[in-house]
């Protein structure tokens, strides 16, 4: 593909010759001719002059440069998109194969691909031009919308709501029982009926092995255009907001809310019945006890305030150096004092 034509597609404006072939895009460490690269920090900007890719995407007020380049207001999402140029990941035939074993009050939309050893139990809805790939269970009453892709192994209990193109990757499991027990005099405990469901909207993306319960009463929600890292955990009855990052290993406990645009980091922790307000940020590894207000960013375990955490970080591997020192001047201190 020329490169005029990829920033054509792009709404990018062409800086150098345009007739260059691009065959591939790549990093800027990978690029060699023929590729396209790109650079979206500008701490990488001093890498340009060795690159030997073809191209390279830059941002607009970036520095000019030896190579042909697109400038755009956001390398990054351009370099997603002209990615998608040259790499199209196959898409099952709609059908749907012998081998599924699919209720017959199930409907099932317009161009729907159902692989193999698919369970589909009664009652459930799928919309048109979903794909469903082998060994996935849907049990009754389950509704998934337009467009989405049910990755592998993925397993969708009673009554869960699944929106358009929403995208669950292998081993997602929605919907099943939250951790609730009530305590009985002897010790022992009793399940507590777990009777509500889960509400997916339209555009989550959800990664592999995570899993997201239902409420004991009404709906776990995880709201529109969020995305959710793999080995993911969120409890019964908590709400996510909408926009929102979860990156790998995070666990919400149950009935938390987060607010609109948030991002948790790895290995986030937060302790049920928080409010979290929009476009709050918890780094990685951050252990939430207490509810945070809009606009929040937060560090460490327990959580609190991100520049004050970096400080005391600084200063933690230096304390026993501090200490020694404290000492040696009390030791002169009360020689001192003895002399007078």
């Amino acid at each position: 593909m020329k490169l005029e034509d990829i920033a054509g597609r792009l709404g990018a404006e062409l800086r150098g010759d345009g007739q260059v072939e691009i065959h591939a895009v790549k990093g800027i460490d990978q690029a060699q001719e023929g590729d396209l690269t790109f650079v979206a920090n500008r701490k990488y900007l001093a890498k340009v002059k060795n690159c030997r890719a073809a191209a390279i995407i830059l941002a607009r007020e970036d520095p000019e440069v030896s190579l042909p380049s697109l400038r755009t207001s956001n390398p990054y999402l351009s370099f997603a998109l002209a990615l998608e140029f040259f790499n199209c990941k196959p898409v099952p035939k709609p059908g749907i194969h012998p081998t599924a074993v699919i209720d017959a009050s199930a409907e099932i939309g317009e161009g729907v691909s159902i692989g193999p050893l698919v369970c589909i139990a009664e009652g459930v809805r799928i919309g048109s031009g979903t794909v469903i790939y082998p060994h996935v269970v849907i049990y009754p009453g389950v509704r998934i919308g337009r467009d989405a892709r049910i990755h592998s192994r993925v397993v969708l209990r009673e009554e869960v709501q699944i929106g358009d193109r929403v995208i669950l990757q292998d081993g997602v499991v929605v919907g099943a029982d939250g951790f609730g027990f009530a305590p009985r005099g002897d010790g022992s405990f009793h399940k507590i009926l777990q009777a509500g469901s889960v509400i997916i909207e339209d555009d989550v993306e959800i990664g592999a092995n995570s899993t997201v319960d239902r409420a004991t009463v009404g709906h776990t929600v995880v709201g529109r255009g969020t995305k959710i890292d793999n080995l993911v955990q969120l409890g019964h009855g908590a709400s996510v907001g909408q926009n929102c990052l979860l990156a790998a290993q995070t666990g919400i406990a149950g009935s938390t809310a987060v607010g609109n645009q948030v991002i948790m980091a790895g290995q986030v922790g937060v302790v049920g019945h928080l409010t979290i307000g929009d476009n709050s940020v918890l780094t990685a590894q951050s252990g939430l006890a207490d509810s945070l207000p809009a606009n929040s960013r937060v560090s460490g375990t327990p959580a609190y305030d991100s520049m004050t955490w970096k400080k005391c970080s600084f200063l933690i591997p230096r304390l026993p150096d501090f200490v020694h020192r404290l000492r040696r001047l009390e030791k002169k201190l009360n020689i001192s004092e003895k002399e007078g």
